[in-house]
């Protein structure tokens, strides 16, 4: 059984999203649990950390997250605007 944990961050933006935008994100972590490597492999400041592109509601969204074999970690979600800056900052 894989466990899907969230930060404070993640599970603020994911609050502040409306009721349609919150199902293609639940429909995203999905897949996500299901296969771990669909996002970007970031370097340097962010290594480690994984990040998916997909369309949300007609609006490019990111989701971060890292994984191990038992574990999804999800970081941070939320349209591109200032999305690593804020990623860097949690």
């Amino acid at each position: 059984m894989i466990e899907v944990l969230q930060t404070n961050g993640f599970r603020r933006a994911y609050k502040k999203l409306h009721p349609n935008q919150k199902l293609v994100v639940n429909d995203v972590v999905a897949e996500i649990v299901a296969d771990p490597t669909l996002g970007e492999a970031k370097k340097g400041d962010l290594a480690g950390v994984l990040v998916y592109k997909f369309d949300c509601v007609g609006q490019r969204f990111l989701l971060a997250y890292e994984y191990d074999p038992n574990t999804r970690l999800l970081l941070l979600v939320g349209a591109h605007e200032n999305f690593y800056r804020d990623l860097k900052k949690s």
